[in-house]
Order: structure tokens, then C-alpha cells, then sequence
């Protein structure tokens, strides 16, 4: 038989838990980009990261932090982060990552931590290595300075409050998500397009790493959308994304939201593969 167990890894480990993330660095962008920075310390990580162990071999990882995320989670280490989760308590706002096994970590936990606040079941992960060439890039899309945080952070609360359906103001008054913004404007990953002093269209590059890097936070105007500044601005985030960052740029995005899927696959993205995400 073969022996698991499953344990919190700490900096020893790193090695091992960056090959078991290097196998699928598209899908593992997240959980990598903060691992490649923080290392496996809690404190700098900002979470555990639980390991599984078949044969004395790690073969699964499940960050613990402000989110729950499998990684390369086989069916039995599924059940052992479910039962791990479990006797932690719900300490996270959301559990998100690919969509069969964070289904079945739902499942698992549902009984004793549910009701979620919604549960997105299928959301295409799309992914691009090249520039489109149907779509010319938005020539005043650019990244934001840090002396433009007053601007960009209301287009930041208001895609925040729109995709996950509360502000990010709530709780602590919003100091950590402007910590976040903040941060990403500082390291020039944040975009956007402005006019008469406001945002109209913005997206951040959100995780990146050597090999891969994921773009979130796209958002338009309400009174700019329906003039294709999503496709645009979309192929010169692609354009800084591939030049400055990573070979491979993905994104996820809602099944229902056609709308988008339809832009991002002219802007050049195809479906590789698909999350869940269950917020609470």
C-alpha cells in the first residue's frame, strides 16, 4: 500500500512545492507568484501551505490563507485538505481554483461550512502567448502612477463591488484591498485608460511569474461600455503583459458572462481549462 500524509510545509520544502507548481503554471499562477516571493514562512505567506505525500513523494498542495486553493490536488488529497479544513475552522473569504477538485473540496466541507454567499461552478480559464492580430492596442492605456491611487482606487471598489457582489470597504475599511491596489500600482502591473480625470477602463496583471502571469480586474465604465474599450484595452494590457512580465498571460472569467468571453477570445485568449470559486 501506498503510505500518505499530509502536513504543513515549511522552508525546507520549498524545492519540492515549487516543482508540484511548476507542473501547471498557467492554472498555478496565484498560489506560485507568492510562493516565488514569500517562500513557505505563514508569516510572509500570509497562509499555510498543506502538502500531501504519497510514497514519501509531494504530490498536492493546498494554500490556506485569505483563500482556500488546491493545487494539483489528487482525489485522496482532496479528502485530506477537506478533513484538515475542517478541524481549522472557516478562516478564509473564498475557496477557488480548478473546477474538479475545489467542487469536491466543496462538497466535503459544504456540510459543515456552508451556506456560501454564491458558488460559481464553471469558470473558463483562458490563456494567450501571443498578440492578436485582429485586435490594435489601446494607445492610452497605460499603467497607473502611485501619484494616481486617489483615481484608480473608486474604478477598484466599484469592479470589486460589481464581480464579487460586496465592496471591499467592508470590514476593516478597505485598508487592505487599497494595500493591495497599491501595491500592484507600485510595481507597474496596474492599467488603465483616462479621461476628463477618471478612469474608463482598467485591469491589473494580479499574479505573475517566470513562466506565467494571470490579469484580473478588468473593468469598464458603465457609460464607455459598448465601444469595444474592453478589446482594446485588453490587447495593450496583453501587449505589457507579454513583454514585461511572463511568455503565457491568463485570465479566468464567468461561463456567464458571454459578453466578455467573446472579447477576450477576439483579443486572442482561448479556454484551456476551467475554476470554481465558492465566496462566502
Amino acid at each position: 500500500m501506498t503510505q500518505t500524509t499530509t502536513r504543513v510545509l515549511g522552508p525546507g520544502d520549498l524545492g519540492a512545492a515549487l516543482a508540484v507548481l511548476d507542473s501547471d503554471p498557467v492554472a498555478n499562477a496565484f498560489v506560485a507568484s507568492r510562493v516565488q516571493v514569500a517562500g513557505l514562512d505563514p508569516w510572509r505567506l500570509g497562509g499555510e501551505m498543506w502538502g500531501w505525500y504519497a510514497g514519501g513523494e509531494l504530490r498536492s498542495l493546498c494554500y490556506a490563507g485569505a483563500n482556500l486553493v488546491p493545487v494539483c490536488a489528487e482525489p485522496e488529497a482532496v479528502r485530506a485538505f477537506a478533513e484538515r479544513a475542517r478541524r481549522s475552522g472557516r478562516r478564509c473569504s473564498s475557496i477557488v481554483g480548478p473546477a474538479e477538485p475545489t467542487a469536491e473540496l466543496w462538497r466535503l466541507l459544504e456540510p459543515s461550512w456552508g451556506p456560501a454567499r454564491d458558488v460559481r461552478p464553471h469558470q473558463p480559464l483562458m490563456a494567450t502567448d501571443r498578440l492578436s492580430r485582429d485586435v490594435q492596442p489601446d494607445p492610452y492605456v497605460r499603467r497607473v502612477r502611485k501619484d494616481e491611487m486617489d483615481v484608480i482606487m473608486p474604478a477598484c471598489v466599484a469592479m470589486f463591488t460589481e464581480e464579487v457582489g460586496v465592496s471591499p470597504l467592508a470590514g476593516d475599511g478597505g485598508l487592505l484591498y487599497q494595500a493591495r491596489v497599491a501595491e500592484l500600482v507600485g510595481s507597474g502591473r496596474a492599467f488603465a485608460r483616462f479621461a476628463d480625470g477618471k478612469v474608463v477602463f482598467k485591469a491589473e496583471i494580479g499574479a505573475a511569474t517566470p513562466q506565467a502571469c494571470q490579469i484580473q480586474g478588468v473593468w469598464v465604465a458603465p457609460e464607455y461600455r459598448g465601444r469595444g474599450l474592453s478589446e482594446t484595452g485588453m490587447a495593450a494590457v496583453l501587449r505589457y503583459a507579454l513583454t514585461d512580465t511572463a511568455p503565457v498571460v491568463s485570465l479566468y472569467v464567468n461561463d456567464y458572462n458571454l459578453p466578455a468571453r467573446a472579447s477576450y477570445r477576439r483579443v486572442g485568449f482561448r479556454e484551456t481549462g476551467a475554476f470554481m470559486s465558492v465566496l462566502f
